[in-house]
């Protein structure tokens, strides 16, 4: 499968798409790639030049790499099913592909759009990240996934909004 193929297929939930990035060890560039899209998506989309792009761009690499490893710690030493194994690896590769839908918010441009872009990505986005969780960490609960992505998603805002303080502090 190729890359766009991936990510498409990653946007409309294709279990088998996930299944396939959590097994190629070689994907996680792709990932990064994808991220790095949806995250200059977004920071074109919320028209503020390049200052929008560049924080845009690292704020969604931060935000991956810490929901990541937030989800790895979490679904495997917290909630755990019998059968699931994993490594930060399979995650940063399945959430990175789940971002495929935040590629749309460079749609964010146009005014009557912005708001209804963001919001509807946001929404596709975490629910591509619940099947990418499901399907990284082997579980057979929606539910537990679902428990999962919101715990990590509450810490690690926590975690950016702390960074962010601590960046306006410094700057």
């Amino acid at each position: 499968m190729t890359f766009i193929e991936r990510m498409i297929g990653a946007a409309k939930l294709d279990t088998r798409v996930y299944e396939e990035v959590e097994a190629d060890r070689t994907a996680t560039p792709q990932a990064l790639a994808v991220v790095v899209l949806a995250s200059a998506a977004a920071g074109i989309g919320i028209g503020e030049g390049l200052r929008g792009l560049l924080f845009g761009t690292v704020a969604g690499l931060l935000g991956w790499v810490i929901w990541a490893w937030l989800i790895y710690f979490i679904g495997t030493r917290w909630l755990p099913e019998p059968g699931t194994q994993a490594d930060t690896g399979e995650l940063l590769r399945t959430i990175g592909f789940a971002t495929s839908p935040g590629i749309l918010r460079v749609l964010g441009v146009v005014p009557a759009l912005g708001p209804i872009v963001f919001v509807v990505t946001t929404v596709w986005t975490l629910v591509a990240v619940i099947v990418a969780v499901r399907q990284a960490l082997d579980y057979r609960s929606t539910a537990r996934a679902v428990g999962v992505c919101i715990i990590g998603w509450l810490v690690q805002v926590a975690i950016l909004v702390v960074l962010g303080g601590v960046a306006r502090q410094a700057g």
